[in-house]
C-alpha cells in the first residue's frame, strides 16, 4: 500500500466518523501537494504543464478552505461570469477528479448507493454526491449549473441546492443551434449576472465582463495557433496534464490565468521537435487513472496527444460583439449540444489540422450521450480513413474497468496504427 493509498483510506475513514477532520486532513495533504508542485515540480513536463498544476491545485484548496468564496459549477457553465463576480469555480467533476486521485472515492461512491442513488449515474457526480453526503465537502456561496452534456446536472445539483440550502442558478441550454438560442441563453446570462451580484453583494460592472470575455478571445487565438503547429511539434504531455486544460477553458474561462497557461502552451509547442511514433486525436475526457491508459501516454515520445475535443471546444472563437451573446454562443454551438454530427465534424477537423494518425474515443461510465453516439462516431470517422477506437471505461473510478481488458485493446490498437502508418510510407 503506498502513501496516497494510506492517506486516502485515513480520509475516508474519518469522513463517516467527523467530516470537518477529514477536510482538515485533506487539505493538509492538498497544501502539501502545492509545495511540492511549487518547490519540486514535474521536470518531465514542459513550463505549461508545471504552471497549470499548480494552478488547479490552488483552486481546488481554495474551494474547500474559502467556500463562502466558492460557487459550485458544472463544468459547461460559463467561468468568464464567475471570474468577473470573484468566485472559485467549485467543480464537481474536478472536485471528484482530485478525491479519485487521493484514492478515498469509493467510501463516496457507497455513500450514494446507500442514499439510493442509481450505479449507472456518472461515477463524476456520484463520488461528489457521496463526499457531500458524508459532510467533508462545505456548502458553497452559491450553485450554477446547466442541461448542457450531462443529464447528471439535472440529479446533482437540485438535491444539492436543498440539502446546502444554498442560492441556485439554472442554464437552460435549447437543443436548436440558431440565433434564437443564443439570445435566449443570453437573456439568462444577464440574469446569471444580477444573481451573483446579489449573492455576492458585489457590484460587477459590464466592463469586469466584457474585459473576462476578452481574456477568452485571447485564450481561444492562442490555442488555435498552437493547434495549427501540433502537425510538427509533441510536447511532452500526461493524461492529468490534459485534463487540467479543461479548467482554462472552461472553469477558469476568462481569467488571466487562462490567457497565461496558453500563451506558454503556445511557447511550449513551438519549442518542442516532432515526434517520433503515433500521434492521436482524443475525443471525451481522460480516464488519468487507468494504469494501461497511463502507461501508454504519460511521458511517452512514442504516441503523442496532438488534441482533445472537449480542449479544443471550450477555447472555440467566440464571434459575437455582445459579451453575453459570446458566452451564449459558446455554449450554444458547444459540440456536446445537439446533434451528435458537430462532434464527428470537429474530429474530422482537429485530425485533419494536427495530421493524427488515429482518434480514441472515450466512453465514459454513466454518460449516456457518449456511449449511445459512439458507434455512430467510430464509423464515421474510419469512413474518412481515420481509424477509431472506442475505449470503454470510467474516467473517476478504475475499479469499474478490468485493466487486462483495456490493456489489451489499446496495444493492438497501437499494434493496428502501427501497421497502417508502415504501409502508408511503403
Amino acid at each position: 500500500m503506498d502513501v496516497i493509498e494510506k492517506f486516502g483510506n485515513r480520509v475516508s475513514s474519518q469522513a463517516l466518523k467527523d467530516p470537518e477532520k477529514a477536510r482538515r486532513m485533506l487539505l493538509a495533504g492538498y497544501r502539501l501537494q502545492e509545495k511540492k508542485l511549487q518547490f519540486l515540480p514535474d521536470r518531465e513536463l514542459p513550463s505549461s504543464g508545471q504552471y497549470v498544476a499548480r494552478v488547479v491545485m490552488k483552486n481546488i484548496i481554495q474551494s474547500l478552505s474559502e467556500p463562502e468564496n466558492a460557487a459550485m459549477v458544472s463544468i459547461f457553465v460559463p467561468g468568464e461570469l464567475v471570474m468577473a463576480a470573484g468566485l472559485t469555480p467549485y467543480s464537481v467533476e474536478a472536485m471528484s477528479c482530485f478525491m479519485a486521485g487521493t484514492k478515498c472515492e469509493q467510501t463516496f461512491l457507497r455513500k450514494t448507493e446507500e442514499e439510493g442513488f442509481p450505479e449507472t449515474m456518472c461515477s463524476y457526480h456520484r463520488v461528489f454526491l457521496g463526499a457531500a453526503l458524508t459532510g467533508i465537502l462545505p456548502k458553497p456561496n452559491c450553485m450554477i449549473y446547466t442541461n448542457l452534456a450531462c443529464d447528471g446536472n439535472m440529479m446533482t445539483f437540485p438535491y444539492l441546492k436543498d440539502k446546502f440550502e444554498c442560492p441556485g442558478f439554472y442554464i437552460d441550454v435549447p437543443y436548436e443551434k440558431n440565433r434564437e438560442s443564443v439570445l435566449y441563453v443570453a437573456d439568462q446570462l444577464r440574469k446569471l449576472k444580477r444573481f451573483l451580484e446579489e449573492t455576492t453583494d458585489r457590484r460587477i460592472s459590464e466592463e469586469t465582463v466584457r474585459s473576462a470575455v476578452d481574456n477568452s478571445r485571447k485564450a481561444a487565438a492562442n490555442y488555435k495557433k498552437q493547434l495549427a503547429l501540433r502537425c510538427a511539434h509533441d510536447p511532452v504531455t500526461s493524461l492529468t496534464n490534459e485534463l487540467y486544460a479543461l479548467f482554462m477553458c472552461h472553469l477558469m474561462a476568462g481569467s488571466e490565468t487562462a490567457v497565461t497557461y496558453t500563451e506558454k502552451l503556445l511557447r511550449d509547442v513551438r519549442m518542442s521537435p516532432r515526434g517520433d511514433g503515433l500521434s492521436v486525436i482524443w475525443m471525451h475526457i481522460m480516464p488519468f487513472l487507468q494504469e494501461p491508459v497511463k502507461d501508454i501516454f504519460n511521458y511517452s515520445k512514442k504516441m503523442h496527444i496532438r488534441a482533445c475535443d472537449f480542449i479544443a471546444d471550450g477555447f472555440q472563437e467566440m464571434h459575437a460583439e455582445d459579451p453575453y451573446e459570446a458566452m451564449a454562443e459558446k455554449m450554444v454551438y458547444c459540440i456536446y449540444n445537439g446533434s451528435v454530427k458537430q462532434r464527428i465534424e470537429e474530429a474530422e477537423r482537429l485530425a485533419r489540422i494536427t495530421e493524427s494518425d488515429g482518434a480514441v474515443l472515450f466512453a465514459h461510465w454513466g454518460c449516456k450521450g457518449t456511449i449511445g453516439a459512439s458507434s455512430l462516431i467510430k464509423q464515421s470517422l474510419e469512413k474518412t480513413g481515420l481509424p477509431t477506437m472506442i475505449l470503454d471505461g470510467d474516467g473517476c473510478n478504475p475499479a469499474n474497468t478490468s485493466d487486462g481488458q483495456v490493456s489489451t485493446r489499446l496495444q493492438a490498437f497501437v499494434e493496428m496504427l502501427e501497421k497502417g502508418k508502415e504501409e502508408k510510407h511503403a
